[in-house]
């Protein structure tokens, strides 16, 4: 996408606007890689949020909340030290990079006024928000402390002094020239134009060239030294009319969708090179970013922290399901172990008449009704009775087999229902929250190992999504394992109707009617929700079993989640999130 030094310009003059003066009331870090600093400023509360993610580096005002880690990491208590209580007094980028200084007024310790700078270096993974003392330009402390093992370049700790990243050898759009411009495209040689514009400009993305390129009616992939005098002309015209209203802070904040609700892109100017694109336009570029980055960031953390999780399932679940194939072949084979008795008996019948070192006998079968003749083999190194033994004992072990495996084999179904449904909840996980409710759950069954590091303090828990049908009746669905176990046997009654996707993973869910009071389209709605929050989500149509809560039953020792149930019908449904959207 394109949070370039453009949208950054723009970013800055809201800040400057709505900040300017305010007073640091509150700063949070949620994440390893983010803060947010809450701010009194102009009678209204402001939420600044900055994140250094490798990812989705950023910088703007948001209304989103995050929870906050019970213990708050050491360079968020450092902010708090240092900033809370001070008042905002310059905020500034650094040319047109993506680097901003924001100047802020504190008393020390001795009550006497001292300016702190706060530095966001947005650079994908060098990304960094750095705290520095104004007048000696040493650092303070930063979200990320870079060594001279780390970096032999730029060394930031506590007490170096700060220095500017090393110079990109770019041009200011915002001091456009046609006689540098023109000098610049010579220099080129057989660059595409939009490469050659984004290379030699500081803070322009790709797609910002190229607009550039569609409204001047050139061809972005159009090689520089074969440009006209009169394509020269139209580009350079169309880059400095763009940059002289970005100049005049007139920008029109906005993210362009393809026919499928994908996003395309987003900037500051309308993105006209999407000629079929459908565009939502937005009053400040901080609501756009707000809108594109929360989700974006959300499902990035969410896939950090859950690939692990999966890979170590995944690799359980598979030993698993080749446990089962190797189970149910022993089975297979144990169904033949009569066989063997009557070899034995056959033998022990016949012992005096098998010569020594015979490698196979043919003897009349009494167990036979027709009394056919049976060849059996035998293994000449051993005598006749040894032999007779040989097949008592596999017979023997093979039914003890039998009789084990009819045991382990609905356990290890069980082991494999129980992952797949783990499964279905890392991936189908909405906060990293959720995550963590797993990942404990994991750890109490033996999947992951407890980390040393890790703290005796509860984790915060998650609750189960909460809905309304159409007709007001409340709908319960839970999240993981744990929630699924306390939804069917904490919070609910023995009357209610209890739901769940037939034969695939999915979700408890729990509508709070009972039968002789439930209304068909308050089942339709709960048996949507079931199908949605299940591994059905994409099909046209999902079973889903439903009964009354009373038949649902858990096996004793039986692993989170899973249960057993009885005296239930079938519906067949579309999986719907209509319900989902109309309470979010």
């Amino acid at each position: 996408m394109a949070f370039d030094g453009i949208v950054m310009h723009s970013v800055i003059d809201e800040l400057k606007e709505k900040l300017i003066d305010g007073r640091v009331d509150k700063v949070y870090q949620p994440e390893k890689d983010e803060i947010f600093i809450h701010i009194r400023a102009k009678g209204l509360n402001q939420s600044l949020l900055i994140s250094a993610s490798s990812n989705n580096p950023r910088l703007y005002l948001t209304d989103k909340t995050k929870k906050n880690p019970t213990e708050a990491p050491q360079f968020c208590m450092i902010l708090r030290k240092h900033l809370i209580g001070s008042t905002i007094l310059s905020i500034e980028q650094y040319k047109t990079d993506r680097i901003v200084f924001i100047d802020m007024l504190s008393k020390d310790e001795l009550g006497i006024n001292r300016e702190k700078r706060l530095i966001v270096e947005i650079m994908g993974r060098h990304s960094n928000i750095i705290l520095i003392d104004k007048e000696s330009e040493k650092v303070i402390d930063s979200i990320s402390r870079v060594s001279v093992d780390m970096s032999s370049v730029r060394q930031i700790y506590p007490g170096s002094l700060y220095v500017l990243p090393p110079l990109q050898d770019k041009l200011s759009p915002l001091e456009l020239e046609e006689t540098s411009f023109n000098s610049a495209l010579k220099l080129a040689e057989d660059l595409p134009v939009f490469k050659f514009i984004y290379t030699n400009y500081l803070g322009l993305s790709p797609i910002f060239s190229k607009e550039i390129c569609f409204r001047a009616q050139v061809d972005s992939n159009q090689s520089v030294d074969t440009l006209s005098d009169e394509d020269i002309v139209k580009l350079f015209n169309t880059f400095k009319s763009l940059m002289d209203s970005i100049k005049n802070n007139k920008y029109t904040p906005n993210i362009a969708y393809d026919k499928d609700k994908s996003i395309l892109g987003f900037h500051i100017i309308k993105l006209s090179q999407f000629e079929s694109a459908s565009f939502r336009n937005f009053d400040f570029i901080s609501t756009l970013l707000d809108n594109y980055y929360f989700e974006k960031d959300l499902s990035d953390r969410i896939n950090q922290k859950s690939s692990s999780m999966r890979k170590i399932i995944s690799n359980h679940l598979d030993r698993a399901k080749n446990k089962l194939k190797k189970q149910n072949r022993e089975l297979e084979d144990a169904h033949d172990r009569e066989k063997y008795k009557v070899y034995a008996d056959l033998i022990s019948a016949n012992i005096y008449s098998i010569e020594k070192g015979a490698k196979n006998i043919t003897v009349q079968n009494f167990y036979d009704p027709e009394l056919k003749d049976l060849e059996i083999p035998l293994d000449e190194k051993i005598p006749a009775h040894l032999n007779a033994q040989k097949y008592y004992k596999k017979y023997s072990r093979l039914k003890n087999a039998s009789n084990l495996l009819k045991e382990e084999i609905p356990n290890t179904e069980n082991e494999i229902e129980y992952l797949e449904n783990v499964l279905y909840s890392i991936t189908h996980s909405s906060d990293t929250l959720d995550l963590e409710d797993i990942k404990d759950e994991l750890i109490s069954e033996g999947y992951i190992k407890k980390s040393k590091k890790s703290k005796k303090a509860k984790l915060e828990k998650t609750e189960a999504y909460n809905f309304l049908t159409s007709n007001g009746i409340t709908v319960l669905v839970g999240r993981n394992n744990r929630q699924n176990d306390e939804l069917t046997f904490k919070k609910s009654n023995r009357d209610d109707i209890w739901l769940h996707a037939q034969n695939i993973p999915g979700s408890h869910v729990i509508l709070k009617t009972s039968l002789d009071k439930l209304k068909e389209s308050d089942l339709i709605e709960a048996a949507r929700l079931a199908a949605y929050y299940s591994s059905g989500k994409n099909s046209n149509s999902v079973s889903i079993d439903y009964t009354e809560r009373k038949h649902v039953r858990k096996q004793k020792g039986a692993k989170p989640g899973l249960v057993f149930y009885e005296d239930f019908n079938t519906i067949s449904v579309n999986p719907n999130d209509e319900l989902i959207q109309q309470q979010k």
